[in-house]
Protein backbone atom coordinates (compact mmCIF):
# COMPACT_ATOMS: atom_id res chain seq x y z
CA UNK A 1 0.00 0.00 0.00
CA UNK A 2 1.37 3.40 -0.97
CA UNK A 3 1.22 6.07 1.72
CA UNK A 4 1.06 9.67 0.47
CA UNK A 5 1.69 12.27 3.18
CA UNK A 6 0.26 15.53 1.86
CA UNK A 7 -0.30 17.06 -1.57
CA UNK A 8 3.38 17.94 -1.91
CA UNK A 9 4.28 14.23 -2.03
CA UNK A 10 2.00 13.41 -4.96
CA UNK A 11 3.70 11.90 -8.00
CA UNK A 12 2.41 12.00 -11.60
CA UNK A 13 1.73 8.26 -11.30
CA UNK A 14 -0.73 8.97 -8.45
CA UNK A 15 -3.17 10.71 -10.80
CA UNK A 16 -6.20 8.66 -11.78
CA UNK A 17 -8.01 6.81 -9.00
CA UNK A 18 -11.27 6.11 -7.21
CA UNK A 19 -11.45 7.62 -3.74
CA UNK A 20 -13.30 8.06 -0.48
CA UNK A 21 -12.77 10.65 2.27
CA UNK A 22 -13.22 10.34 6.04
CA UNK A 23 -11.67 9.83 9.47
CA UNK A 24 -12.23 6.05 9.42
CA UNK A 25 -11.43 5.77 13.12
CA UNK A 26 -11.42 2.12 14.15
CA UNK A 27 -11.81 0.85 10.56
CA UNK A 28 -15.00 -0.94 11.56
CA UNK A 29 -17.34 -3.18 9.55
CA UNK A 30 -19.09 -0.17 8.03
CA UNK A 31 -15.80 1.30 6.82
CA UNK A 32 -14.74 -2.02 5.34
CA UNK A 33 -18.02 -2.25 3.42
CA UNK A 34 -17.25 1.18 1.96
CA UNK A 35 -13.76 0.05 0.98
CA UNK A 36 -15.14 -3.06 -0.71
CA UNK A 37 -17.52 -0.92 -2.79
CA UNK A 38 -14.67 1.44 -3.66
CA UNK A 39 -12.33 -1.35 -4.74
CA UNK A 40 -15.10 -2.97 -6.82
CA UNK A 41 -15.64 0.32 -8.69
CA UNK A 42 -11.89 0.65 -9.09
CA UNK A 43 -11.71 -2.75 -10.74
CA UNK A 44 -14.51 -1.74 -13.12
CA UNK A 45 -12.61 1.40 -14.14
CA UNK A 46 -9.15 -0.12 -13.97
CA UNK A 47 -8.08 2.41 -11.31
CA UNK A 48 -6.50 2.07 -7.85
CA UNK A 49 -8.58 2.67 -4.71
CA UNK A 50 -7.43 5.62 -2.60
CA UNK A 51 -8.51 6.46 0.95
CA UNK A 52 -8.15 10.13 1.95
CA UNK A 53 -7.95 10.75 5.68
CA UNK A 54 -6.77 13.42 8.12
CA UNK A 55 -4.20 13.66 10.90
CA UNK A 56 -5.04 14.92 13.42
CA UNK A 57 -8.77 14.33 13.13
CA UNK A 58 -10.66 17.63 12.59
CA UNK A 59 -12.29 17.69 16.05
CA UNK A 60 -8.85 17.37 17.64
CA UNK A 61 -7.96 20.72 16.06
CA UNK A 62 -11.25 22.57 16.50
CA UNK A 63 -12.17 21.34 20.00
CA UNK A 64 -9.36 19.22 21.48
CA UNK A 65 -10.97 18.97 24.92
CA UNK A 66 -14.24 17.71 23.42
CA UNK A 67 -12.76 15.43 20.75
CA UNK A 68 -13.84 11.79 21.03
CA UNK A 69 -11.40 9.15 22.23
CA UNK A 70 -9.32 7.69 19.44
CA UNK A 71 -10.08 4.05 18.66
CA UNK A 72 -6.94 3.84 16.53
CA UNK A 73 -3.81 5.96 16.33
CA UNK A 74 -2.60 6.62 12.79
CA UNK A 75 -0.23 3.64 12.65
CA UNK A 76 -3.03 1.26 13.71
CA UNK A 77 -5.49 2.81 11.25
CA UNK A 78 -3.09 2.44 8.33
CA UNK A 79 -2.42 -1.18 9.26
CA UNK A 80 -6.17 -1.95 9.30
CA UNK A 81 -6.76 -0.13 5.99
CA UNK A 82 -3.90 -2.06 4.38
CA UNK A 83 -5.46 -5.32 5.55
CA UNK A 84 -8.62 -4.40 3.61
CA UNK A 85 -6.70 -4.37 0.32
CA UNK A 86 -6.70 -0.61 -0.28
CA UNK A 87 -3.89 0.36 -2.64
CA UNK A 88 -3.21 3.97 -1.59
CA UNK A 89 -3.81 6.18 1.42
CA UNK A 90 -3.41 9.96 1.35
CA UNK A 91 -2.94 11.51 4.80
CA UNK A 92 -3.64 15.25 4.90
CA UNK A 93 -2.31 17.24 7.83
CA UNK A 94 -5.41 18.88 9.29
CA UNK A 95 -4.20 22.30 10.36
CA UNK A 96 -5.53 25.86 10.29
CA UNK A 97 -4.42 26.30 6.67
CA UNK A 98 -6.40 23.28 5.50
CA UNK A 99 -9.39 24.20 7.67
CA UNK A 100 -9.45 27.67 6.07
CA UNK A 101 -9.31 26.38 2.50
CA UNK A 102 -12.41 27.22 0.44
CA UNK A 103 -14.49 24.19 -0.52
CA UNK A 104 -14.11 24.71 -4.28
CA UNK A 105 -10.34 25.12 -3.87
CA UNK A 106 -10.21 21.85 -1.89
CA UNK A 107 -11.98 19.99 -4.70
CA UNK A 108 -9.92 21.60 -7.46
CA UNK A 109 -6.52 21.15 -5.85
CA UNK A 110 -6.97 17.75 -4.22
CA UNK A 111 -9.52 15.80 -6.22
CA UNK A 112 -9.18 17.21 -9.73
CA UNK A 113 -5.61 18.49 -10.14
CA UNK A 114 -3.93 16.38 -7.46
CA UNK A 115 -5.41 12.88 -7.54
CA UNK A 116 -7.38 13.00 -10.78
CA UNK A 117 -10.32 11.28 -9.08
CA UNK A 118 -12.78 9.59 -11.44
CA UNK A 119 -15.17 8.22 -8.82
CA UNK A 120 -15.77 9.55 -5.30
CA UNK A 121 -17.63 7.75 -2.52
CA UNK A 122 -18.82 9.98 0.36
CA UNK A 123 -21.77 10.33 2.71
CA UNK A 124 -24.59 12.65 1.64
CA UNK A 125 -24.01 14.55 4.91
CA UNK A 126 -20.29 15.03 4.21
CA UNK A 127 -19.15 18.62 4.85
CA UNK A 128 -15.79 20.16 4.03
CA UNK A 129 -13.98 23.39 3.35
CA UNK A 130 -13.96 26.71 5.17
CA UNK A 131 -17.07 27.05 7.33
CA UNK A 132 -18.12 23.53 6.20
CA UNK A 133 -19.68 25.10 3.09
CA UNK A 134 -18.77 22.18 0.81
CA UNK A 135 -21.33 19.41 0.53
CA UNK A 136 -22.49 16.49 -1.60
CA UNK A 137 -24.26 18.80 -4.08
CA UNK A 138 -21.08 20.86 -4.65
CA UNK A 139 -19.06 17.70 -5.29
CA UNK A 140 -21.62 16.55 -7.86
CA UNK A 141 -21.67 19.95 -9.54
CA UNK A 142 -17.88 20.27 -9.73
CA UNK A 143 -17.56 16.69 -10.94
CA UNK A 144 -19.90 17.48 -13.84
CA UNK A 145 -18.28 20.86 -14.57
CA UNK A 146 -14.84 19.27 -14.90
CA UNK A 147 -16.16 16.72 -17.36
CA UNK A 148 -15.47 18.90 -20.40
CA UNK A 149 -11.72 18.57 -19.77
CA UNK A 150 -11.94 14.82 -19.06
CA UNK A 151 -11.10 15.62 -15.44
CA UNK A 152 -14.64 15.09 -14.19
CA UNK A 153 -15.69 12.59 -11.60
CA UNK A 154 -18.76 10.70 -10.50
CA UNK A 155 -19.99 11.04 -6.91
CA UNK A 156 -21.86 8.27 -5.11
CA UNK A 157 -23.59 8.36 -1.74
CA UNK A 158 -22.38 6.05 1.01
CA UNK A 159 -25.33 4.01 2.13
CA UNK A 160 -25.72 3.62 5.88
CA UNK A 161 -24.44 0.29 7.19
CA UNK A 162 -26.58 -1.00 10.05
CA UNK A 163 -26.46 -3.63 12.77
CA UNK A 164 -30.03 -4.48 13.63
CA UNK A 165 -31.77 -1.13 13.31
CA UNK A 166 -28.77 0.91 14.46
CA UNK A 167 -26.09 2.53 12.32
CA UNK A 168 -22.61 1.05 12.60
CA UNK A 169 -20.33 3.87 13.65
CA UNK A 170 -17.15 4.67 15.52
CA UNK A 171 -19.34 6.21 18.23
CA UNK A 172 -21.12 2.89 18.79
CA UNK A 173 -17.77 1.12 19.08
CA UNK A 174 -16.63 3.68 21.68
CA UNK A 175 -19.87 3.24 23.61
CA UNK A 176 -19.46 -0.55 23.65
CA UNK A 177 -15.86 -0.26 24.85
CA UNK A 178 -16.84 2.23 27.56
CA UNK A 179 -19.41 -0.29 28.86
CA UNK A 180 -16.81 -3.06 28.81
CA UNK A 181 -18.84 -4.90 26.17
CA UNK A 182 -15.92 -6.30 24.19
CA UNK A 183 -18.16 -8.80 22.41
CA UNK A 184 -20.31 -6.02 20.95
CA UNK A 185 -17.21 -4.00 20.03
CA UNK A 186 -15.74 -7.03 18.25
CA UNK A 187 -18.98 -7.51 16.30
CA UNK A 188 -18.94 -3.89 15.12
CA UNK A 189 -15.22 -3.92 14.33
CA UNK A 190 -15.18 -7.36 12.76
CA UNK A 191 -12.15 -8.22 14.91
CA UNK A 192 -11.08 -8.07 18.57
CA UNK A 193 -10.24 -4.60 19.85
CA UNK A 194 -6.49 -4.07 20.19
CA UNK A 195 -4.09 -1.29 21.16
CA UNK A 196 -0.51 -1.11 19.93
CA UNK A 197 2.71 0.53 20.96
CA UNK A 198 6.36 0.19 21.82
CA UNK A 199 7.48 -1.00 25.26
CA UNK A 200 9.14 1.85 27.17
CA UNK A 201 10.83 2.16 30.54
CA UNK A 202 8.43 2.85 33.41
CA UNK A 203 9.03 3.58 37.08
CA UNK A 204 9.44 -0.17 37.75
CA UNK A 205 7.10 -0.12 40.75
CA UNK A 206 5.31 -3.27 39.56
CA UNK A 207 8.36 -5.45 40.06
CA UNK A 208 8.58 -4.34 43.72
CA UNK A 209 5.27 -6.10 44.40
CA UNK A 210 5.99 -9.12 42.20
CA UNK A 211 4.18 -7.98 39.07
CA UNK A 212 6.62 -6.48 36.54
CA UNK A 213 4.85 -4.79 33.64
CA UNK A 214 5.52 -3.85 30.04
CA UNK A 215 4.65 -0.16 29.75
CA UNK A 216 3.18 1.17 26.51
CA UNK A 217 2.38 4.82 25.86
CA UNK A 218 -1.05 5.14 24.24
CA UNK A 219 -0.31 8.22 22.08
CA UNK A 220 -3.91 9.35 22.41
CA UNK A 221 -5.41 12.43 24.01
CA UNK A 222 -8.07 10.22 25.60
CA UNK A 223 -8.23 6.43 25.85
CA UNK A 224 -11.50 4.76 24.75
CA UNK A 225 -10.99 2.08 27.43
CA UNK A 226 -10.10 2.19 31.12
CA UNK A 227 -9.76 -0.48 33.73
CA UNK A 228 -8.23 -3.92 34.18
CA UNK A 229 -8.41 -6.55 31.43
CA UNK A 230 -7.43 -10.10 30.62
CA UNK A 231 -5.34 -9.76 27.45
CA UNK A 232 -3.54 -11.64 24.71
CA UNK A 233 -0.37 -9.97 23.49
CA UNK A 234 0.88 -10.33 19.92
CA UNK A 235 4.38 -9.51 18.73
CA UNK A 236 6.33 -11.91 20.97
CA UNK A 237 7.53 -15.34 19.93
CA UNK A 238 4.38 -16.97 21.33
CA UNK A 239 1.13 -16.14 19.55
CA UNK A 240 -1.34 -14.49 21.88
CA UNK A 241 0.85 -14.38 25.00
CA UNK A 242 -1.56 -14.25 27.98
CA UNK A 243 -1.52 -11.50 30.55
CA UNK A 244 -3.40 -8.98 32.63
CA UNK A 245 -3.38 -5.25 31.84
CA UNK A 246 -4.28 -1.98 33.45
CA UNK A 247 -5.30 0.92 31.21
CA UNK A 248 -5.69 4.28 32.84
CA UNK A 249 -3.93 6.82 35.02
CA UNK A 250 -2.80 4.52 37.85
CA UNK A 251 -4.60 6.45 40.62
CA UNK A 252 -2.91 4.61 43.51
CA UNK A 253 0.49 6.02 42.48
CA UNK A 254 -0.84 9.46 41.55
CA UNK A 255 -0.61 8.81 37.84
CA UNK A 256 -1.68 11.65 35.60
CA UNK A 257 -1.24 10.45 32.01
CA UNK A 258 -3.04 7.50 30.44
CA UNK A 259 -0.93 4.45 29.73
CA UNK A 260 -1.19 0.71 29.17
CA UNK A 261 0.66 -1.59 31.57
CA UNK A 262 0.73 -5.34 30.87
CA UNK A 263 1.89 -8.12 33.18
CA UNK A 264 2.75 -11.08 30.92
CA UNK A 265 2.36 -14.48 32.57
CA UNK A 266 5.60 -16.46 32.63
CA UNK A 267 7.70 -13.96 30.68
CA UNK A 268 11.20 -13.72 32.16
CA UNK A 269 13.14 -11.53 29.71
CA UNK A 270 13.50 -7.86 28.83
CA UNK A 271 11.36 -6.63 25.94
CA UNK A 272 12.10 -2.89 25.96
CA UNK A 273 11.74 -1.38 22.50
CA UNK A 274 9.53 -4.14 21.09
CA UNK A 275 6.31 -3.18 19.33
CA UNK A 276 3.37 -5.10 20.80
CA UNK A 277 -0.29 -5.47 19.92
CA UNK A 278 -2.47 -5.96 23.00
CA UNK A 279 -5.82 -7.68 22.40
CA UNK A 280 -8.43 -7.00 25.08
CA UNK A 281 -10.15 -10.30 25.88
CA UNK A 282 -12.28 -9.56 28.99
CA UNK A 283 -12.82 -6.55 31.23
CA UNK A 284 -12.24 -7.62 34.84
CA UNK A 285 -13.02 -4.39 36.68
CA UNK A 286 -12.86 -0.60 36.59
CA UNK A 287 -9.76 1.24 37.69
CA UNK A 288 -9.76 1.94 41.41
CA UNK A 289 -7.64 3.82 43.94
CA UNK A 290 -6.40 1.71 46.85
CA UNK A 291 -5.38 2.89 50.30
CA UNK A 292 -2.02 1.15 50.22
CA UNK A 293 0.36 -0.84 48.05
CA UNK A 294 -0.52 -3.95 50.07
CA UNK A 295 -4.17 -3.56 49.14
CA UNK A 296 -3.16 -2.93 45.52
CA UNK A 297 -0.96 -6.05 45.50
CA UNK A 298 -3.80 -8.19 46.87
CA UNK A 299 -6.17 -6.93 44.17
CA UNK A 300 -3.60 -7.46 41.41
CA UNK A 301 -3.17 -11.06 42.57
CA UNK A 302 -6.94 -11.52 42.30
CA UNK A 303 -6.97 -9.88 38.86
CA UNK A 304 -4.17 -12.17 37.68
CA UNK A 305 -6.02 -15.26 38.92
CA UNK A 306 -9.19 -14.15 37.16
CA UNK A 307 -7.30 -13.47 33.92
CA UNK A 308 -5.53 -16.84 34.08
CA UNK A 309 -8.85 -18.62 34.61
CA UNK A 310 -10.50 -16.83 31.66
CA UNK A 311 -7.53 -17.35 29.33
CA UNK A 312 -7.01 -20.96 30.37
CA UNK A 313 -3.53 -20.44 31.80
CA UNK A 314 -2.35 -22.82 34.51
Amino acid sequence: MRLIRGLHNLRPADRGCVATIGNFDGVHVGHRTVFQRLMARGRELGLPATVITFEPQPMELFAPDAAPARLTRLREKLKAIRACGIERVMVLEFNQKLAAMEARTFVQRLLIEGLGVRFLLVGDDFRFGRGRTGDFALLQRMGREAGWSNAGFEVEDLHTITHGEERISSTRVRDALARGDLEQAQYLLGRPYTMEGRVVHGDKRGRTIGFPTANINLHRRVSPVRGVYAVRVHGLDQAGWPGVANIGTRPTVDGLSARLEVHLFGLDRQIYGQHLEVELALKLRDEKKFDSFDALKTQIQRDAEAARAYLGVA
